[in-house]
């Protein structure tokens, strides 16, 4: 949902009821002391022994695998991430089957009525019942374009913003709340910009052949979806171009990639008179009460340039573009929610032409994804409860432990960084918050309306109730404290992230698996895996935009003038590296917009290293295993877990619109800035992956 999204979008990511509760304790204390025997962590049938890791040490760890694996026909990519959150949705989809049986021999779990487990059952059967869907076609939609049909004035195109902004938002704007970038402690309010069709501002301005193409076959496909409304092709296809060139003029105002990733630049707070000023278009203080934020005298205006051009091409006073745009983005937005002949249609252009899948995901698969975004944390209790064994979580609470100080000795020795930065930063350390498997508080859903197909609910029905849902949850929490024991992601999500408004690295129980973490492997391909995903979300607190935010989680500048200057230098020469790679004829990472997670990656690996050699000082260094040291495990270890196959297109659009480089580089392109790596494998100057000691981007 489009809030939720928004709020998660100044999280760094790493790829792209009570719990007592719901959990049995004596269990917990009989799991804590099962002696487990350590076992292999790395697949040595995907290495390719033929090739040297001197020369390339990507297909030297994972060259089987790349020469025995296609990406599934109902993919982008393929890789580790994938690999385990197909095994993810296999199992979380198994529980869903055992909450809907009336078989208790099947292992049937139960489900208590009106409990928030119930409500991901129920929306899950209404994804699934394509009967009811196919029947009704675009029937639930009709009156949204009846409203937009009605459209002659800006009153009137106002009072429909109004009402579309509780069920997902209208476009040109959408507003939210969350926590003040300076005072994180505070909710606050923000206007963002509207939503466009295509996924990244580059497709709409770029001339490359790339967003050419991709722009003549948005056309194409808007076309296409219009005939379902009854538009014959010829008239379909002329508002199809009259909507790419009005998103065009809403695209072109806005910021660029690497510009949005600084905060500085969109932090603007704003007095509603004065919003009023730069945009008298819009009746302002009627359209905030109207949505429910009554009395608000102040806004955080995300990019006042974009305001200000929409307040133009509003007084021009185009209502026939203002229509073609709201009645293709109200289309666009519910086409997946409707027939299964909308969704595929959706699909086609949205996964087959953007990112060159084949065909589309299985039906359940799908649903479980919108069951993850709408309620994942309902369906979260279920999945900790029979998949997260707690031993998994202490283990990995000591190597958090481990990596953070690791983190701290590193600061203490940087050579380019002043005693008083050194001190500020290591305070920020310390204040991090971590939270590892589930909340300690779950997510609360019962005031969220989702009804069973049996009780004549549907599926558009249900998602617009969740959408109302979420809006006035967020809505709600405007002028109150800041609730930080939130989780951005649900349990069953594999991924990890840091909020800089928090202050906190926050790791969900399903990344807490092979081949990120094994809680019986050695501690060599834990911390290679794990221990460096650890690294690299904390890192995050120290990348180009986290480093902006104090130990508070406030925008606040810490650093001497001199350290910033010394900081932006080295950050300059990572970023020149990664631009430097060229993953496709043409097609080059872009380095700036990349740097976060490249400087993440670069920290993450020497943090967790380090917290290696720390281990391996309590407890003892262990023998070579398959031929390997424990320093070689390691590294070997980071470029398993970004083994990575992609489709053309799906690499293209990656490289557009994900600030995360493709996973083959990850793999490798950190290591060669990484002294150990070198000494582990005995890399010298000739060889494929050397760089001189002086080109060696030594960061954090």
């Amino acid at each position: 949902m489009k809030i939720n999204i928004l709020k998660l979008s100044v999280l760094s990511v790493v790829a792209f009821g009570s719990l007592t509760a719901c959990k049995d304790d004596s269990k917990k204390e009989t799991a804590a002391v099962v002696e487990v025997e350590v076992v292999p962590g790395i697949n040595l049938d995907y290495m390719d022994k033929s090739v040297k890791p001197n020369d390339d040490f990507f297909m030297y760890v994972n060259g089987n695998w790349v020469k025995n694996n296609t990406i599934p026909d109902d993919r982008t990519r393929w890789g580790s991430f994938d690999e385990l959150r197909q095994k993810t949705d296999e199992d979380v989809l198994g529980i869903l089957r055992s909450a809907m049986s009336e078989d208790k021999d099947l292992g049937k779990i139960e489900v208590l009525p009106g409990s928030d487990q119930e409500k991901a059952v129920f929306l899950y059967e209404t994804i699934m019942d394509t009967v009811s869907r196919n029947k009704e076609g675009i029937l639930p939609l009709k009156s949204t374009l009846a409203k937009i049909d009605e459209i002659a004035t800006i009153k009137d195109l106002e009072a429909y913003l109004i009402d579309m902004e509780p069920k997902g938002g209208g476009g040109f704007f959408g507003f939210w709340v969350g926590a003040d970038a300076k005072d994180s402690n505070k909710n606050v309010a923000s206007l963002g910009t509207g939503r466009l069709g295509l996924p990244d501002r580059d497709y709409y301005v770029k001339d490359d052949a790339d967003s050419k193409d991709k722009r003549e076959k948005y056309v194409a496909h808007i076309t296409k979806m219009l005939q379902f409304l009854g538009d014959t092709e010829a008239v379909a296809n002329t508002q199809a171009k009259q909507v790419l060139a009005f998103e065009t003029s809403l695209a072109a105002p806005k910021l660029d990639k690497v510009e949005l990733r600084d905060r500085r630049k969109t932090y603007n707070p704003t007095a509603v008179s004065d919003l009023q000023k730069m945009a008298p278009s819009i009746d302002w203080t009627a359209y905030f009460d109207g949505i429910g934020a009554k009395d608000l005298d102040t806004i955080i205006v995300r990019e006042p340039q974009y305001v200000k051009a929409l307040n133009s091409i509003l007084q021009k006073n185009n209502v026939s573009d203002w229509k073609a745009y709201l009645r293709w983005s109200a289309l666009n937005r519910s086409a997946s929610l409707l027939s299964t002949e909308l969704e595929y249609a959706d699909w086609e252009f949205y996964s087959k032409t953007l990112g060159g899948a084949k065909k589309q995901r299985p039906s359940e698969e799908r649903a479980l994804q919108t069951i993850n975004r709408t309620v994942g944390e309902a369906l979260g209790k279920l999945y900790v409860d029979k998949k997260f064994p707690p031993e998994a979580k202490a283990k990995a609470e000591e190597m958090i432990k481990n990596v953070i100080k690791a983190f701290e000795n590193r600061i203490s020795a940087l050579p380019w960084m002043s005693e008083d930065t050194k001190l500020k930063a290591i305070e920020k350390l310390q204040a991090t918050t971590v939270k590892i498997a589930y909340p300690d508080k779950w997510k609360d859903y019962s005031a969220l309306e989702i009804t069973g197909p049996e009780a004549g609910g549907s599926y558009l029905q249900n998602m617009q109730n969740a959408r109302a849902w979420s809006f006035q949850e967020n809505i709600d929490e405007l002028g109150k404290p800041v609730d930080k024991s939130k989780w951005g992601m649900s349990p069953q999500t594999v991924n990890a992230y840091f909020n800089p408004s928090f202050n906190e690295i926050v790791f969900p129980a399903a990344i807490l698996q092979p081949p990120f973490y094994n809680y019986q492997a050695d501690d060599a391909v834990n911390y290679g895996g794990i221990g460096a995903v650890i690294g690299h979300e904390i890192s995050h607190s120290f990348d180009d935009s986290g480093s902006r935010y104090d130990k508070n989680g406030n925008l606040n500048n810490w650093w001497t003038d001199k350290d910033l200057e010394e900081f932006t230098k080295l950050g300059k020469a990572l970023a020149d590296q990664y631009s430097g790679l060229e993953v496709l004829p043409e097609t080059f990472i872009n380095g700036e917009f990349t740097l976060g997670e490249n400087i993440g990656d670069l920290g993450g690996v020497n943090a967790a290293y380090d917290a290696l050699q720390m281990s391996f000082k309590e407890n003892g260094k262990p023998e070579p295993i398959d031929g390997f040291t424990a320093e070689q495990r390691f590294f070997m270890s980071w470029a398993t877990v970004w083994r990575s196959l992609y489709r053309d297109d799906a690499l293209k659009n990656q490289i557009k619109t994900d600030p995360h480089s493709p996973g083959m580089n990850r793999a490798v392109q950190p290591l060669l800035n990484v002294d150990s790596f070198y000494e582990a494998f005995n890399i010298k100057e000739g060889d494929s992956m050397f760089v001189e000691p002086e080109n060696r981007v030594k960061i954090w």
